[in-house]
């Protein structure tokens, strides 16, 4: 994968009263393969965030200064895109790209570890679950004059508790090997 496709996905929302704002949209275009949308007003900014989920919002550092609420108001309504501020005056094009670039690999890499974090946090409660299935059906099983018709169903879900058990014990690389092979 390029590092042009590792973080092509998702729109850019410039927002900067700058004069050459279309070169360094066309120059994000260019070398991140993102679409790019630009505000010069907190207003027109609101209003597009309203429209559409951006994968970034880049912020002027001078109307962030200039408007501190308004500044606010922007990321507040961002939602889950990655904040950027930065001074247009001061950065190039290339500075600019490499501040978003970074931006979006470092929020991908978070919400990997989010993922892998929710998973493990599944397959616990999961495992825990199941353990207490077969701790339980096995206690029931171990009391006495358990009618035949509920001692048959106990050991059926004792039976189940511990299949499940077992196919959860297989460690999850080992699974996703398996179905690649």
């Amino acid at each position: 994968m390029s590092a042009r496709e590792s973080v092509a996905a998702g729109a850019l929302l410039m927002v900067t009263a700058m004069d050459d704002a279309e070169s360094a949209a066309a120059a994000l275009v260019d070398r991140l393969g993102m679409t790019v949308e630009i505000a010069s007003t907190r207003a027109a900014a609101l209003r597009l965030l309203e429209r559409r989920r951006y994968a970034a919002v880049v912020l002027d550092q001078l109307l962030a200064d200039a408007d501190a609420e308004g500044a606010d108001l922007i990321w507040m309504r961002a939602g889950l895109a990655v904040p950027v501020q930065m001074s247009f005056a001061l950065a190039g094009n290339a500075r600019l790209e490499r501040e978003v670039r970074s931006a979006l690999v470092r929020r991908k890499r978070e919400q990997q570890l989010a993922g892998e974090a929710a998973a493990a946090a599944m397959d616990a409660g999961l495992k825990d679950a199941v353990t207490g299935f077969l701790l339980e059906s096995r206690l029931a099983l171990a009391e006495e004059n358990i009618p035949p018709q509920i001692e048959g169903r106990l050991q059926t879900l004792a039976a189940m508790a511990e299949q499940l058990r077992e196919r959860l014990s297989v460690p999850t690389r080992d699974v996703a090997a398996g179905a690649r092979a």
